[in-house]
């Protein structure tokens, strides 16, 4: 007996490569980044630009992910590093297949305690660098015939973001404009999508995180566990894959359930 279903089946883990493909990794040097960075390359990316601030970074990074690394530095928070970072890619292998943007940053200021300076530091490295990012790498995909593009977000742009509410707003607008990004350069073949997500056990937040704050975090958390740097990174490698082909416009959600939970105390 047969289902009549004729129709062809793919070869789905081959959708999850990323084979003969070039990707850029902004912030790849250290955290989210560097895994996202490993796990492109094992994915079969035939070159990852491993851009960093630090020069140090750029260069651990590519090195550690063998042949495909190459290390770029600068600042992307202005027109001329994302330029210069869009065309360097560009030029190894003549397209860009993949970006993926791991840039962002958070201060604790109270809303009324807020500097003007601080602000705008949210907005520029949360926001107005993925603006520049989108423009600069897009025109080439948009020439090339198309791409992936994929931000980090955070649960911190879905809800409140009490004594960080610059970092809450900057990451809603990103999410925001990944929407707009998929309307805009969809017909060209780029998609682009975003991952938010909760508390990582980032080298950063290890290095401040008490361990009753790591067990606070975990109990909190369905799967009973913090997140690894390594689950942005497999949302990201996703995202950045075939196997998401008809997914654009989207924020993904990596909290370990705890945005799903009942709001209210129960008994």
């Amino acid at each position: 007996m047969t289902t009549g279903d004729q129709s062809p089946v793919p070869d789905f883990l081959a959708r999850l490569r990323v084979d003969g493909r070039t990707f850029v990794v902004a912030g790849a040097g250290v955290g989210m980044g560097r895994m996202t960075s490993h796990a492109l390359a094992q994915a079969g990316a035939q070159t990852v630009v491993c851009a960093d601030v630090e020069p140090g970074r750029a260069e651990e990074i590519a090195a550690e992910i063998g042949p495909s690394g190459v290390p770029w530095t600068g600042d992307l928070t202005t027109r001329e590093g994302a330029t210069a970072l869009a065309d360097a890619t560009a030029a190894i292998n003549g397209r860009i297949d993949g970006l993926v943007d791991i840039i962002g940053m958070a201060k604790w200021e109270s809303i009324l305690d807020m500097t003007d300076e601080t602000f705008d530091w949210e907005i520029d490295i949360n926001l107005r660098h993925a603006f520049l990012l989108s423009q600069t790498v897009g025109r080439h995909m948009v020439t090339t015939g198309g791409g992936t593009m994929v931000f980090i977000a955070s649960v911190s742009g879905h809800t409140a973001a009490p004594m960080h509410a610059g970092y809450g707003a900057a990451k809603a607008g990103l999410m925001a404009w990944v929407q707009s990004l998929a309307q805009e350069l969809g017909p060209h073949g780029v998609r682009a999508n975003a991952v938010a997500p909760g508390t990582i056990l980032s080298p950063r937040m290890d290095a401040v995180f008490t361990q009753e704050q790591r067990d606070a975090n975990a109990a909190n958390t369905p799967l009973g566990r913090m997140g690894g740097t390594y689950d942005i990174a497999s949302a990201a490698l996703f995202l950045s894959s075939d196997m998401s082909s008809y997914i654009t416009g989207r924020t993904i959600v990596v909290d370990g359930g705890v945005g799903a939970k009942f709001p209210y105390n129960t008994l």
